[in-house]
């Protein structure tokens, strides 16, 4: 059995960190969201992972290069456009060959893993599993009809639901699935949908089961989903010190520091990870953040939030809370007159002042 794992697409709900970087690779608890779905996988038993890349595959590749720092084989596969989830399927037929194959969207994130339901997979042996989950807003997912546990129909962002319970973005399927993708024509939006292709196998009376997850997931696309992903993790992370700490520090929960972090005069409620070669001084940092590597944080405060590489908060009168702080980043406070706000920000920036 092998695995394929969509890593293109544009990130446009993340914008502006996702102009300069793929949006598979914002970390949630300093850690990149595609490693978790390679990490689920392996944990299944499946080493062969071929991974769809568009404009972003250098940068995806420069990350996880060939796989074996993580226990996996990886094959690039490059979709020239992205035309769908199904479109995808089709430009791997020559990688996945006649291997039944689990996908996964490189942009979610499955708390409690995928072995149970690759074990499920295989005993059972149908032409597709999906799985799927109960959401409060099925208007922005593919939706399935259910009749007992059996598949009936599905249907791509409905305006009129008629379940709530929506595509999660791991499919399994065996190699019928190419007779499908083969046989849809382009969406509305001029997608080959993954929905259109389940729905042909079930019109043609193919055996696709459903499953039911009762357990967390996170589609990341959007910066709510992120913190609270980021909040999800930070919640299961162990106690860890590695760095020094000066003067009058005050640690309080589950708190990781990184090698080389220096924290002086500062107090650090966790859950919260601070990476390496970061700077923590007459700062409050609060439970679920993740600050990455080679960052400042100076005489301000932070909490529930996510700060990239070398970035700089200093001097802040007002607490930072439910952000997403890009790389090479600097917000501070001056004492320059005429008072005023100065800003260098991205396209589709949001800024909130108070």
């Amino acid at each position: 059995m092998k695995a394929l794992i969509l890593s293109g697409g544009k990130g446009t709900r993340l914008r502006p960190i996702t102009h300069t970087s793929a949006k598979q690779l914002v970390p949630v608890a300093n850690k990149p969201i595609l490693f978790y779905g390679i990490e689920g996988i392996r944990d299944a038993g499946i080493t062969d992972i071929g991974i769809v890349v568009g404009d972003t595959h250098q940068e995806i590749r420069d990350a996880v290069g060939d796989g074996s720092r993580l226990g996996v084989k990886v094959t690039y596969i490059r979709q020239e456009q992205p035309l769908g989830l199904a479109h995808a399927v089709l430009v791997s037929e020559d990688y996945l060959k006649d291997s039944s194959f689990v996908m996964f969207l490189g942009d979610n994130l499955i708390r409690d893993g995928i072995t149970p339901l690759v074990d499920e997979f295989r005993q059972g042996k149908p032409t597709s599993q999906i799985l799927l989950a109960h959401v409060k807003n099925p208007q922005d997912f593919g939706v399935a009809e259910l009749d007992g546990e059996r598949v009936v129909r599905l249907e791509e962002k409905p305006a009129h639901p008629k379940s709530d319970l929506a595509l999660v973005g791991v499919y399994m399927f065996d190699k019928t699935i190419f007779e499908a993708v083969k046989a849809i024509q382009p969406s509305k939006r001029g997608e080959l949908e993954i929905t259109d292709a389940i729905q042909y196998l079930i019109d043609k009376k193919f055996d696709v089961r459903s499953h039911v997850i009762t357990g967390w997931w996170k589609d990341t696309g959007k910066l709510e989903d992120m913190l609270e992903a980021n909040r999800i993790v930070l919640e299961n992370i162990a106690p860890l010190n590695e760095g020094k700490l000066l003067g009058d520090c005050r640690l309080e929960g589950r708190v990781v520091i990184g090698k080389g972090t220096v924290v002086e005069n500062s107090t650090l409620r966790g859950p919260l990870i601070l990476g390496e070669r970061c700077v923590i001084r007459d700062a409050y940092v609060g439970p679920f953040t993740a600050i990455s590597n080679d960052c400042v944080i100076q005489g301000s405060e932070l909490e529930h939030s996510i700060v990239l590489e070398r970035s700089r908060i200093e001097n802040l009168e007002v607490r930072v809370e439910g952000s997403l702080v890009g790389r090479d980043v600097v917000l501070r406070h001056t004492d320059a007159r005429p008072r005023s706000y100065r800003f260098m920000i991205g396209d589709s920036s949001s800024v909130d002042l108070v």
